[in-house]
């Protein structure tokens, strides 16, 4: 949708262990269409609707402050606003820990 400008990410943390991004989607914003390549978990710190275009097609996403969900690699996907609403989310994306025997599922 060539007339939606780009949502707000601020990236917080970013270390050997986690990327942690605060998204903000005022009106009318997108990610623009993205592939992720970690494991991830979204917890909307504020309510509404986000519409998701994925290459499987399309759908809305309701999101209720504090009902974190997840997301596997992998995840490809457009996420838009629509609404006459800013909505916001903190997307925690999980990185292997060194050391640690635990590895993620890439």
């Amino acid at each position: 949708m060539s007339e939606e400008t780009t949502a707000i990410a601020a990236v917080q943390i970013d270390d050997e262990i986690t990327r942690v991004t605060h998204w903000r989607f005022p009106p009318g914003t997108q990610t623009g269409m993205h592939t992720h390549e970690l494991e991830y978990v979204v917890v909307p710190t504020t309510a509404g609707t986000l519409h998701v275009v994925t290459p499987e097609g399309e759908s809305d996403t309701e999101l209720v402050v504090g009902a974190s969900y997840t997301r596997p690699v992998g995840t490809t996907h457009n996420v838009i606003n629509r609404s006459d609403e800013e909505c916001a989310f903190v997307e925690v994306e999980i990185k292997d820990r060194p050391g640690s025997g635990w590895v993620s599922a890439r």
